[in-house]
C-alpha cells in the first residue's frame, strides 16, 4: 500500500496484534480487530492525543485530527 500510494510517512503492518493489544485497542468491539483509532505521538514520544472509535466505521475527521497537532 505504501509503495502503491506513496504515502510519505511510515505505516505499521500490525499482524500478530502486539501494537493494538498494547496500545488497548485490539478487540475492543469483539471482532478480533484493533478498533479504528489515532494516536499522535510528539517528538519524545508521548502521546498526546487519542481518538478511538466507538464502532467500526467511526473516524474523526482530518480536521479534528489536525486541530490536536502541535
Amino acid at each position: 500500500m505504501v509503495d502503491h500510494y506513496g504515502y510519505p510517512y511510515l505505516v505499521l503492518a500490525d499482524v500478530d496484534h502486539a501494537v493494538s493489544s498494547a496500545y488497548g485497542i485490539y478487540d475492543l468491539l469483539g471482532d478480533g480487530r484493533a478498533t479504528p483509532s489515532i494516536f499522535i505521538v510528539d517528538e519524545k514520544g508521548s502521546v498526546i492525543w487519542v481518538y478511538v472509535g466507538q464502532s467500526a466505521y467511526d473516524r474523526p475527521s482530518a480536521q479534528q485530527i489536525l486541530n490536536q497537532l502541535p
